[in-house]
């Protein structure tokens, strides 16, 4: 008998992973953020005004915040930085406004100063990506983004 036809007994099986911030299903609508407003209505989360009788939660964004657990990192290294970084951050919070105008549970959680470095976190990949792209746009420089933990997280690297 020929074992090697049906493969390797012992090998591990990989488990999904759970996101803890991922909306597993829906929220009852009309829903409205107790933190920042928004509003869970047709399947979506917008910026519309909410009824009275909407239901309240805090929303996905607004609990990464909360929790300090942020899905995108992008880090800002350089001597162009050091020298406009007014500049760029005007570039960076009017990025967020466009990104966040559209999806809300895109937002900025921190923008910190590191030695070397500065570190910018968001509740989503999408605008870690986007402010990378921005910055590599406006100011070319070196960039480059990197996904982890099956694409639910990104950090980001621009340096100029």
């Amino acid at each position: 008998m020929d074992k090697s036809q049906y493969g390797r007994r012992d090998k591990l099986i990989q488990e999904k992973r759970h996101d803890t911030y991922k909306e597993w299903g829906k929220w009852p609508e009309p829903t409205v953020c107790t933190e920042c407003g928004s509003l869970f209505q047709d399947g979506r989360w917008s910026w519309e005004k909410p009824p009275k009788e909407a239901n309240r939660v805090v929303c996905p964004a607004c609990q990464r915040i909360a929790d300090n657990y942020p899905a995108g990192y992008v880090e800002i290294k350089g001597n162009f930085f050091k020298q406009h970084r007014e500049e760029l951050l005007n570039l960076i919070h009017n990025e967020e406004g466009l990104e966040k105008g559209e999806h809300p549970m895109e937002k900025i959680m921190s923008i910190v100063d590191e030695d070397d470095h500065t570190l910018i976190t968001t509740t989503g990949v999408h605008m870690a990506r986007r402010i990378g792209e921005a910055l590599s746009r406006a100011y070319q420089g070196e960039f480059s983004f990197q996904y982890g933990d099956a694409e639910k997280t990104i950090r980001v690297y621009w340096s100029r």
